[in-house]
C-alpha cells in the first residue's frame, strides 16, 4: 500500500512538474529544432551563392578573354560589364565580386578608360571581402594616378599600402615614384629592395629598372 502511494505521489509530482515547467521545456526543444533547421538552411543558402557567384564568376574570365581577343567588339564588353554588374549586386559579400571588379580596371585600363578602372578600384577598396584584394586595388589604383602624372595623388594612395602582401610591387612603385620626381638614389634603393621578394617572371624589368638608375644621384 505504501509502495502505491510512492508511484501515485511520484505520478502526481511529475503531473506538478509537467503543469508547470512543461511550456518552457517544449519552447525550448522548439527553438533549438528551428535553431538547427535555420543553421543548416543558412549553410544550403551560402554554399547555393558561392556555387552561382563562382559559376558567374567563370562566364566573366570567358567574356574578358573573348574582349581581348576582339578588344572592339561591343557586345561583348557589353555582357562583360553585365556580369561583373551582377556579380556585385548578388555576391557583393565575396570575393568574387572584388576579383570582377579587378577583371573589369584591367579592361578599363588596356580600353584607356582610366576613370572608369578607378572607380571600379575604388569599390574594391571600400567594399573588399579581402585585406589581401584590397591592397592589390589600392596599388594599381596608385600605378594608373602616376602614369597620369598625379604623383600626389599615387603618394597619398602608396601611403595606405602595406608591404605584408605585395612586398614586390610596393617597393617597384616606390621606386617608379622616386624617378618621377627625380631622385634617383632612392630609386635604387626600392628596386634593390623589390628584388628581393620578386618573382622569376619579374625579375628582369625590375633588373633594368634598377639598372637605369645610377646610385648616389637625386636631383
Amino acid at each position: 500500500m505504501a509502495e502505491l502511494r510512492t508511484e501515485e505521489e511520484q505520478v502526481e509530482a511529475i503531473k506538478s512538474w509537467w503543469k508547470e515547467n512543461g511550456r518552457s521545456l517544449l519552447i525550448g526543444i522548439v527553438v533549438a529544432v528551428a535553431a538547427v533547421v535555420g543553421w543548416k538552411g543558412w549553410q544550403q543558402k551560402v554554399e547555393t551563392e558561392s556555387a552561382n557567384a563562382s559559376i558567374r564568376y567563370q562566364n566573366l574570365v570567358e567574356s574578358m578573354l573573348a574582349l581581348q581577343a576582339s578588344p572592339d567588339a561591343e557586345d561583348q564588353r557589353a555582357t562583360a560589364q553585365h556580369l561583373a554588374d551582377t556579380i556585385r549586386e548578388e555576391h557583393g559579400d565575396t570575393g568574387y565580386a572584388s576579383m570582377a571588379a579587378l577583371l573589369v580596371a584591367r579592361a578599363a585600363v588596356d580600353a584607356g578608360e582610366l576613370e572608369q578602372a578607378l572607380q571600379e578600384l575604388d569599390w574594391v577598396v571600400e567594399n573588399g571581402s579581402s585585406e589581401e584584394l584590397k591592397q592589390l586595388a589600392l596599388l594599381r589604383s596608385a600605378r594608373i594616378q602616376l602614369a597620369r602624372g598625379e604623383q600626389q595623388q599615387a603618394e597619398s594612395l602608396l601611403a595606405k599600402t602595406t608591404d605584408s602582401y605585395f612586398p614586390s610591387l610596393v617597393n617597384e612603385l616606390k621606386g617608379d615614384l622616386f624617378v618621377a620626381k627625380g631622385y634617383k638614389a632612392q630609386a635604387h634603393e626600392a628596386y634593390v629592395r623589390a628584388l628581393e621578394t620578386a618573382s622569376q617572371q619579374g625579375r628582369p624589368i625590375l633588373e633594368m629598372k634598377r639598372d637605369n638608375v645610377v646610385p648616389g644621384a637625386s636631383s
